[in-house]
């Protein structure tokens, strides 16, 4: 039987959703909130990593450039080579009603961009 999760090279957005995000040092920093694709080129933008909180109750979401995650077949999550205080120092965003955000603050890409 074929282990669908590391033979082939494609995934559905709803899988990775949930999953794990790990930073430089293996440690787990959140988790995958969103993908954000651009309507007309089709290509992913950015990930809402959910950072911090408890249950649910005061996480953040942290817009990462999609380029600067790399998946890790052994962790079966996705690694960003960054610290954790990295990404705590990073701009964040509030999600909509629709919990899912539109936009993405100048700020956060400026803050990525010095980790590209």
């Amino acid at each position: 039987m074929l282990d669908t999760d590391t033979d082939h090279h494609l995934i559905a957005s709803t899988r990775v959703e949930g999953t794990a995000v790990y930073d430089r040092y293996a440690k787990k920093v959140g988790t995958v909130h969103a993908i954000m694709i651009d309507k007309v080129s089709g290509q992913a933008e950015y990930a809402t990593l959910l950072f911090g909180g408890f249950m649910g109750m005061g996480a953040r979401a942290y817009p990462i450039p999609w380029a600067m995650l790399k998946y890790d077949r052994d962790l079966r999550g996705y690694c960003i080579d960054v610290r954790r205080e990295d990404i705590e120092a990073a701009p964040y965003i509030t999600l909509d009603k629709a919990d899912r955000p539109h936009e993405v603050p100048e700020p956060a890409y400026r803050h990525w961009d010095q980790y590209m």
